[in-house]
């Protein structure tokens, strides 16, 4: 038994270092002159190639769009489609978890199908959609989330309140607690574990996400980090590389950061949501 624990954990560091190889290999290539990135893509810095902080430079100030506004949108919308995200879908678990109807049940199974419906299934509907809605902006983009994130985060919500006892709540009902309050008051704090969860899971999404801005946003007007990132090109098409993995390991950072603050949130909360109920 504990050969095959031993093998098991060689296999597991094994694919954690395939996981963690290309992300390496990113952060060592941002501090290499350009030319070099695509020379000695896997080679370490040295003294003819190193390039110290200049792509970082050249990447937050690269032509008449400055990063800072891209990073500023990110946060914009990442924040705000996460709170619309747990806001509404916490709500809706909560509700499907304690009416039994024949309504409650469609809507959940509605939901659970939305997750495995490809996005490029209905992009294009989507792009027109949101330009005849007026929600091609920062502002209103989150709507947009809110319908692609429901599916997930419904499904996590309704099963973890399935595995939380009733009684409390008919308790509080008792003593006359209206429903918002129920929710804010007693559900809301028994959700932490889950909320922490999703809100984590949807803050990676929607910050790395980069087709659903591309799609919606006016990109002229409007960039995200990844659409920033992607228009890193001087004359003639041509990439600066290397400003483009400075950025790419700026973009990263305060994911990875959250991550592991938050990671054992993300395994109890979700194991708990989608198994128990």
């Amino acid at each position: 038994m504990k050969k095959k624990h031993t093998l098991v954990s060689v296999a597991l560091a094994v694919i954690c270092l395939i996981y963690i190889l290309p992300v390496f290999f990113v952060a060592v290539n941002s501090f290499k002159m350009n030319t070099y990135v695509k020379s000695e893509t896997f080679a370490m810095p040295n003294a003819s190639s190193f390039a110290g902080i200049d792509n970082y430079r050249t990447g937050m100030t690269f032509g008449n769009y400055p990063f800072i506004k891209s990073a500023v949108f990110s946060i914009v919308i990442t924040l705000l489609s996460t709170a619309l995200i747990l806001l509404f879908t916490s709500m809706a678990g909560w509700y499907i978890a304690r009416v039994d109807s024949l309504v409650c049940r469609i809507i959940y199974y509605l939901c659970v199908f939305s997750m495995v419906v490809p996005f490029q299934m209905v992009m294009y509907t989507l792009s027109r959609s949101a330009d005849a809605l007026s929600l091609n902006a920062p502002l209103t983009i989150p709507l947009v989330y809110l319908g692609f994130g429901a599916g997930m985060s419904v499904f996590l919500f309704s099963g973890f309140v399935r595995a939380l006892p009733i009684e409390v709540e008919e308790a509080a009902a008792i003593d006359g607690c209206s429903v918002r309050a129920m929710y804010f008051r007693i559900v809301v704090p028994l959700l932490a574990p889950i909320m922490i969860s999703v809100g984590i899971l949807e803050v990676m999404w929607i910050w790395n996400d980069y087709l659903l801005p591309m799609l919606v946003l006016d990109i002229n007007e409007y960039r995200t980090i990844p659409i920033h990132i992607q228009y890193l090109r001087g004359s003639y098409g041509t990439v600066d590389l290397g400003a483009s993995m400075a950025l790419i390991v700026l973009s990263i950072l305060p994911v990875i950061a959250v991550y592991l603050k938050c990671k054992e949130y993300i395994v109890s909360g979700v194991a708990s949501g989608a198994v128990k109920g």
